[in-house]
């Protein structure tokens, strides 16, 4: 990154400044209104809670959360943001909401005392193709839509849905405000609206913040370290997946090979059956889409014969 990189609020390190600050939640609470339609006391004085889940054993697996918080009437709310999807969404959404639950139940308590809780994930991606719209809300109902209980909820906001034109809402601003990757994106929502407005002031502070720049120049190091290490892995498992079918193909291939040979007893026997050894390679690693060029290497096929293998 060089000197002149700026960083916006898709950046965690700078969404969790600007919307996790204990001394200033009005950001926060704008978005949650925003977002959530909630009684108006929740919003009152809500409260930056320790983003890590409790763990109930020692060897329990650790969940650090992006911002919690919880309102005035008990309701425990975790916010994130996503710009990758790294796979298993939905089954951390699940833990999560398990242990907001759990969290707050000791071993001496009733079950009365759990509140509602809920997860509302931003997303840079489309993490529900099905679905159309940009916000969804997702809790705990049968076939007929009869809720069974608002004690679980999740929010998802899926960036890449969000319409091109304001829509007239809070949601809107908000949600164009945390995915703007353009200045010009963010001065045109401070004319707009007001709290946006004091949003956009704050990132540009946070820029000109030397500590706030090096937490998001670390952060954006880790997004493309995370990408790297997830296309190394990749590349790695392909070539394995390739080596393994080669491998698979050349025993098959000679065992088929000398069972030709013995029954036929002769010479040429054999090398028709290494022939067919040498097509039972390329037709297995050709069905592992290796390279036509990879396959001639391997197995010493003409181009031509490759050619008729994946016909």
């Amino acid at each position: 990154m060089t000197a002149k990189s700026f960083y916006f609020a898709s950046n965690d390190a700078m969404f969790k400044r600007i919307f996790g600050d204990r001394h200033n939640t009005r950001h926060l609470v704008s978005l949650l209104r925003a977002i959530l339609d909630l009684p108006p006391e929740d919003y009152a004085e809500v409260s930056i809670d320790n983003p890590f889940l409790a763990r109930e054993h020692p060897g329990d697996k650790l969940g650090i959360l992006d911002i919690k918080v919880r309102t005035p009437t008990g309701k425990v709310i975790d916010i994130e943001i996503q710009l990758c999807n790294h796979g298993a969404i939905r089954e951390r959404v699940v833990f999560y909401l398990a242990r907001m639950v759990t969290g707050q139940v000791g071993a001496s308590d009733g079950y009365w005392k759990i509140k509602r809780s809920i997860c509302i994930f931003i997303l840079d991606f489309n993490l529900v193709p099905e679905g159309a719209i940009f916000h969804n809300q997702y809790s705990l109902r049968d076939h007929a839509g009869a809720q069974f209980t608002d004690l679980m909820e999740v929010v998802t906001l899926e960036l890449p849905k969000l319409p091109g034109k304001p829509d007239g809402t809070a949601l809107w601003d908000w949600m164009r405000f945390v995915g703007a990757r353009d200045k010009e994106v963010l001065e045109m929502l401070a004319e707009k609206n007001p709290e946006v407005k004091e949003a956009v002031d704050k990132l540009q502070d946070l820029n000109a913040d030397k500590q706030a720049r090096l937490e998001a120049e670390s952060r954006e190091k880790l997004r493309r370290d995370i990408a790297h290490y997830k296309l190394d892995a990749m590349n790695q498992g392909l070539a394995e997946g390739r080596a393994k079918g080669l491998t698979e193909g050349l025993a098959k291939g000679q065992a088929e090979g000398r069972a030709e040979g013995r029954a036929e007893g002769k010479a040429e026997g054999k090398a028709e059956g290494w022939t067919e050894a040498s097509h039972t390679i390329a037709r297995n690693a050709l069905r592992r889409n290796m390279p036509a060029e990879e396959v001639m290497a391997l197995t010493g096929l003409s181009k031509e014969e490759i050619q008729s293998l994946m016909h």
